[in-house]
């Protein structure tokens, strides 16, 4: 699914998947990078906020957006010509924005590392693991009704 995007929505979704997914770049591969951009894409079709850089900045939902995580000032100063991966970064927000690449995640609007165990997240049970995140789709979409015999 495409839609309008602003260069801001470029640019903050590349800083959210470099800050929340840069580390698993040469282990994993690009699906971790997808798979985080697949969940703001998500939340936007949710309507958690009414733009990507909406759904990355608001407070406390990606962590290297919150100003005491050391991400925040990196994510900042990022740019383009110092890191190649911030690079692949932006490539991988551009294609997921534009449509061109799958939603990983099947819908999922959430997610943490395997290494913490939010709050939100004690009784359920991830439906997809990419690299060393745990991803949950906890607000579906409502399913249109139709008049369709």
């Amino acid at each position: 699914m495409s839609f309008n995007f602003s260069l801001q929505d470029l640019d903050t979704l590349s800083k959210t998947i470099y800050g929340e997914a840069r580390g698993e770049l040469y282990a994993y591969g690009l699906a971790p990078f997808i798979a985080v951009a697949n969940v703001v894409v998500n939340r936007k079709n949710k309507n958690f906020a009414e733009t990507i850089h909406g759904v990355c900045t608001a407070p406390y939902q990606f962590s290297c957006w919150n100003r005491n995580d050391p991400n925040c000032n990196k994510i900042t100063n990022i740019t383009v010509d110092k890191c190649a991966i911030f690079r692949k970064c932006i490539d991988v927000a551009n294609n997921v924005l534009r449509g061109l690449w799958p939603d990983l995640t099947d819908g999922c609007d959430h997610y943490h590392h395997k290494c913490l165990k939010p709050q939100w997240a004690v009784y359920l049970q991830p439906k997809r693991i990419f690299g060393s995140h745990y991803f949950y789709e906890i607000n579906k979409i409502p399913k249109r009704e139709t008049n369709e015999t």
